[in-house]
């Protein structure tokens, strides 16, 4: 994959994760940081830091990312989340919108 094709995101402890863009678009929040036309510093660098978001949760949505671009092309199947991170989980998909 390109480097223009992937984006970084950044959790609160520091640790990146390297995700395709499409993936990251699932967020209307990811989305709108990337392609606003000089408005944000992270459509230039192409990285987005969460200060908020722990790593633990941050993992987990990049993996429903992927789930969620699986899921839109026909392929049904289960997203699991653990009963201790749900709380966590939604607080952060309010945040990016997904």
């Amino acid at each position: 994959m390109k480097k223009e094709e992937t984006v970084k995101l950044i959790s609160a402890e520091g640790f990146e994760f390297v995700i395709s863009k499409e993936a990251a678009m699932v967020s209307q929040t990811i989305r709108n940081m990337l392609t606003s036309p000089g408005g944000f510093a992270e459509s230039q660098r192409g990285e987005v830091r969460f200060p908020e978001i722990s790593t633990v949760i941050l993992e987990k949505i990049c993996q429903y990312f992927y789930w969620s671009l699986q899921f839109v092309n026909g392929k049904e199947t289960e997203f699991h989340i653990e009963p201790e991170l749900t709380l966590d989980l939604m607080m952060a998909a309010n945040y990016l919108h997904t």
